[in-house]
């Protein structure tokens, strides 16, 4: 009878420790099918960047150094292969973009180019897009990040080779990110 109980036990534990594996499994799967959500809309957003540059060049011939530093930050960022790499190489073209957007004020007939406005607009949308995909894919890996903390799946997450994952964010202050764009006429 004794046996029998020790038998159950045993199985009861590895049972336990099958559930969290599988469960840590599902939710590091989640966050990759996240991130491939993020490429999606990084793939568009690269291609549009080239457009965009082209269109400022003949306003801005002098800018160069601005233009230069944008196209590097989109090769830089095509050319990441693993998910914190990306992360790195993205905030950095998104803040080349900034700097871009800035410089954009200092040419009226720019700003009222049919063809920049078009592809504004739509990197605007890929922005926003974006920004909708990273924060779920932050939602996902802090549910990874979690369940792999947490006690007890902590003591089986080390073992098996979960390690805590990096989130997404936009390189820059809270303060500077919540600030509302400047728009003048």
């Amino acid at each position: 009878m004794g046996f029998l109980i020790i038998i159950g036990l045993v199985a009861l534990l590895v049972f336990w420790v099958i559930g969290i594996y599988n469960r840590m499994v599902r939710l590091r799967n989640n966050r990759q099918n996240a991130f491939a959500d993020i490429d999606v809309q990084l793939k568009q957003r690269h291609d549009l960047v080239p457009q965009l540059v082209e269109v400022v060049k003949g306003y801005a011939a002098h800018e160069k150094e601005l233009l230069t530093k944008i196209t590097e930050a989109r090769s830089a960022a095509m050319g990441a292969n693993t998910v914190n790499e990306k992360i790195v190489a993205e905030t950095r073209l998104s803040s080349a973009l900034q700097g871009l957007r800035v410089q954009v004020e200092a040419y009226p007939d720019l700003k009222a180019n049919q063809n920049f406005l078009q592809l504004q607009e739509e990197l605007s949308d890929i922005e926003n897009k974006l920004a909708a995909a990273r924060r779920f894919f932050n939602a996902a890996t802090t549910e990874y990040n979690n369940s792999i903390e947490t006690f007890p799946a902590n003591m089986i997450a080390g073992p098996f080779g979960f390690k805590r994952e990096t989130l997404f964010d936009l390189g820059m202050e809270r303060g500077e990110a919540e600030k509302p764009p400047v728009i003048k006429f």
